[in-house]
C-alpha cells in the first residue's frame, strides 16, 4: 500500500513563541469507539502536561467521535506547539483502543487578523460548536467532551459568560510574564 503524503508544513518558527495554531487530530478511516469519559480524563491530563512542559494554554478543546480540536497559544520564547502535539499524540495513542490517529494532524496557524479578539474567539466558538453542527446536542454547552486548560486555572469553562474576559486577562499575564524573562 503506497504511503500517504505528507501535509505541508510551514518552518519550525511559526509553531514556536507566541504561536496561535488551531490543531486538528483525526483518526484513521473515522473510527470511533474511543470517545468516552475516561478518554475525556486522560487528554485533560496529558494536555495540561503538555501545556505546562511547552509553555502554551489551550483556550478551547472539543473531542468529537472520529476527531478532535485544540487551541494553543504560547506563553514564551520558548513555547513549541509541534513538540507539544507530538508529545500529546504519544502519550494518547495507548487509550485510543483498536482506533488510531491519521498519519498527521491539521493544523491551521493564526495570523494577525485572525488573532484579533473578536476573530480569534469567533474561530474558538467555532470550535466549541462542532457538537451542535454535527446535531449530538441542541447546544454546545450541553457537549461533555469540551473545556478550555489553562495551567493554574482548573475553573475557567469556555462556556461561562465571563470566560473571554477572564481568559485575556489571565493570557495578557502569562504572555507579559513570558516577554519579560526572555529580556
Amino acid at each position: 500500500m503506497p504511503l500517504k503524503s505528507q501535509l505541508p508544513r510551514l518552518p519550525d518558527e511559526w509553531y514556536q513563541g507566541n504561536a496561535f495554531v488551531l490543531w486538528t487530530y483525526t483518526m484513521e478511516r473515522r473510527q470511533t469507539g474511543w470517545l468516552d469519559d475516561t478518554f475525556h480524563a486522560r487528554f485533560r491530563e496529558v494536555l495540561l502536561h503538555a501545556l505546562v512542559r511547552y509553555s502554551l494554554v489551550a483556550p478551547v478543546y472539543c473531542l468529537m467521535p472520529d476527531h478532535l480540536h485544540w487551541v494553543g497559544i504560547g506563553t514564551k520564547p520558548s513555547s513549541d506547539q509541534r513538540k507539544a502535539t507530538a508529545f500529546l499524540r504519544r502519550f494518547l495513542t495507548p487509550h485510543l483502543g483498536p482506533a488510531q490517529w491519521q498519519r498527521q494532524p491539521h493544523d491551521h496557524v493564526l495570523r494577525g487578523e485572525e488573532r484579533v479578539r473578536g476573530a480569534f474567539q469567533s474561530a474558538c466558538h467555532y470550535v466549541l460548536a462542532n457538537p451542535e453542527r454535527a446535531g449530538h446536542v441542541a447546544a454546545a454547552a450541553e457537549w461533555p467532551f469540551s473545556g478550555s486548560l489553562i495551567p493554574g486555572y482548573p475553573a475557567l469553562s469556555p462556556f461561562a459568560e465571563d470566560f473571554w474576559s477572564r481568559f485575556w486577562m489571565v493570557t495578557n499575564d502569562k504572555l507579559n510574564a513570558g516577554a519579560a524573562k526572555s529580556m
